[in-house]
C-alpha cells in the first residue's frame, strides 16, 4: 500500500469543521478508496479557542496558515478560508510553490487567479481541485471534466446560489416582498449580515466563471459574466410569473453564440414545465446541453458542512488515487481566450413590467415605442382599473435583440404616463 497522504486544512469554520468531521467518521471507507490512509497532521484558523463539533486528534495547531502550507510533513492543503486574496491566496501559493497539491473551496479566489495558480500548479507537478466552489456537494465539475468529456458543451446554466434560491422561493409560497424574506433568511443563517454578495449575482458569477471554464476550455474570465441580482424583484412580479406560467429563478448561463462566449447572472422567468423551476429553497442544480448526451441535470445542496466536505473530499481521494484530469479539464496552458459575447447581442424574449397612469392612450403610447424599435409583443395583462391613478402593466415580448429591447424602454420610461423606471427580466425557455 501506498504512504499515507499527509493533509493539512487552513480554515475550521463551518466547512472545515465538516471535512475533518468526514475524514473521521468514514476513514476505513475513505482509505479503501484512496488506497492508502488519509492522515490530518496540521491544522491552522484564526480562533483556536473556539469550540468545534470535531475532535482534532493529533493534529498539530499552526497559527500561522501560510507556514502550515510549506510544512514538510504535509503532501496535501486543504484551503477553506475564503477570499479572492489576502491569506487564501498565500496559502494556495505557498502550497504550490512548495510542491504540495491543493483542494480549495474558494470560488472568488479561483474566478481571479484560477488560470495562474492552475498555471503554477502544473510546473510544479501538483494538482489543483476545486469542485466544492460551485454548487457544493453536486459533482458538475467532475461529470464536466470526465462524465460528459467526449461531448461539445452547448450550454450550461444553473440555479448557483442557494441563499437567492430561498428568498425567491419565500416570496413566491408567503406572498412577501423581498425585504421581509430577506430578513428572515439572515435570522435563519441563509443569508449573511451583509448579503450583498449573494443577492447582487457575485457569488452566482463567480461559479459560473469557473463552471464555463470547464465547460468550454476557456480561460476563466470573471468580468466577462453579465451581472444582476434580485432586489429589483417584487411580490407583484412574482405573481405576475405564475399567472403567466413561469417562476422566477436567479440563474447563471453560458453558451456559445455567433458573437462569442455569453456569459451572464440575472433573474429569468422559467417555464413551469422545465424541472430547474421546481427546485427550491436552498438547493442547487445545474443543467447542461451536450452534443451527443443531450441535456443533464443535477441536482442537490449548494452549501452547508456535510455537502461542501464531501466535494472537498472528492478532490482530496482523486488526488491519493492518482486519478482525474486537470482542474479545467484541459492544461492551463490549452485554455482558450473565447471572444465575449456582449449583453446586448443577447437575443431572447422578455418580461416587462411598467407602472403607469391609468387613463386612454396609455397603452398605444406603449406599443409605439415597442413597434419603432422592432419589438414585438406577445401578450399584455392588467387587471382592473386603479382608484390612485397608476395600475400595474405587464407585457411579455417575442424573442428580440437586446439593444433594441433597451432602447424601446428608453423611449417607454420617457412617457409622462409611466411612473417608474420599466422593470426588465429575461425570459429563459428551457
Amino acid at each position: 500500500m501506498k504512504p499515507p497522504l499527509r493533509i493539512a486544512i487552513a480554515g475550521l469554520g463551518t466547512v472545515g469543521a465538516g471535512v475533518v468531521g468526514l475524514l473521521q467518521k468514514n476513514a476505513a471507507l475513505l482509505e479503501h478508496r484512496a488506497g492508502r490512509k488519509l492522515e490530518l497532521v496540521a491544522v491552522s484558523s484564526r480562533d483556536r479557542a473556539r469550540k468545534r463539533p470535531v475532535d482534532l486528534g493529533s493534529a498539530a495547531w499552526h497559527d500561522d496558515a501560510a507556514a502550515l502550507a510549506s510544512l514538510p510533513n504535509v503532501d496535501l492543503v486543504i484551503e477553506l478560508i475564503g477570499g479572492s486574496d489576502g491569506i487564501a491566496r498565500k496559502v494556495v501559493t505557498t502550497a504550490l510553490e512548495n510542491g504540495k497539491s491543493v483542494v480549495t473551496a474558494n470560488k472568488a479566489l479561483l474566478a481571479h487567479h484560477g488560470a495562474e495558480l492552475a498555471t503554477l500548479a502544473e510546473r510544479k507537478g501538483v494538482a489543483l481541485g476545486f469542485e466544492a466552489a460551485v454548487a457544493g456537494g453536486i459533482p458538475i465539475l467532475k461529470a464536466l471534466r470526465e462524465g460528459i468529456a467526449a461531448n461539445r458543451v452547448q450550454a450550461v446554466c444553473g440555479i448557483l446560489n442557494g441563499t437567492c434560491n430561498y428568498i425567491l422561493s419565500q416570496m413566491r409560497e408567503t406572498k412577501r416582498d423581498f425585504a421581509a424574506v430577506l430578513k428572515e433568511a439572515q435570522e435563519l443563517g441563509y443569508a449573511e449580515a451583509d448579503p450583498s454578495f449573494d443577492i447582487d449575482g457575485i457569488d452566482a458569477a463567480h461559479k459560473l466563471s469557473l463552471l464555463a471554464a470547464v465547460a468550454f476550455g476557456n480561460a476563466v474570465d470573471f468580468n466577462a459574466v453579465h451581472v444582476e441580482g434580485i432586489r429589483h424583484v417584487t411580490a407583484v412580479d412574482i405573481a405576475f410569473a405564475q399567472e403567466l406560467g413561469y417562476r422566477i429563478k436567479l440563474l447563471g448561463l453560458a453558451r456559445l453564440t455567433e458573437h462569442g462566449l455569453e456569459q451572464r447572472v440575472h433573474p429569468c422567468m422559467i417555464p413551469l414545465s422545465a424541472s430547474i423551476a421546481h427546485v427550491e429553497g436552498v438547493f442547487n442544480a445545474v443543467v447542461v446541453e451536450g452534443d451527443f448526451v443531450g441535456r443533464i441535470t443535477l441536482e442537490g445542496r449548494g452549501a452547508g458542512a456535510e455537502p461542501t466536505a464531501s466535494a472537498v473530499m472528492a478532490d482530496v481521494l482523486d488526488i491519493a488515487a492518482g486519478r482525474g484530469a486537470p482542474g479545467f479539464g484541459v492544461p492551463a496552458t490549452a485554455l482558450q481566450h473565447l471572444p465575449n459575447a456582449p449583453i446586448a447581442r443577447h437575443t431572447g424574449a422578455y418580461y416587462i413590467r411598467l407602472m403607469v397612469v391609468d387613463r386612454p392612450g396609455v397603452i398605444a403610447d406603449i406599443a409605439a415605442a415597442l413597434r419603432d424599435e422592432s419589438v414585438s409583443m406577445e401578450q399584455m395583462l392588467q387587471h382592473g382599473r386603479s382608484s390612485v391613478d397608476a395600475v400595474p402593466v405587464v407585457l411579455t415580448t417575442h424573442v428580440t435583440e437586446e439593444a433594441a429591447m433597451v432602447r424601446a424602454l428608453d423611449r417607454i420610461q420617457a412617457l409622462n404616463t409611466v411612473l417608474e423606471p420599466p422593470r426588465m427580466i429575461r425570459v429563459e425557455n428551457l
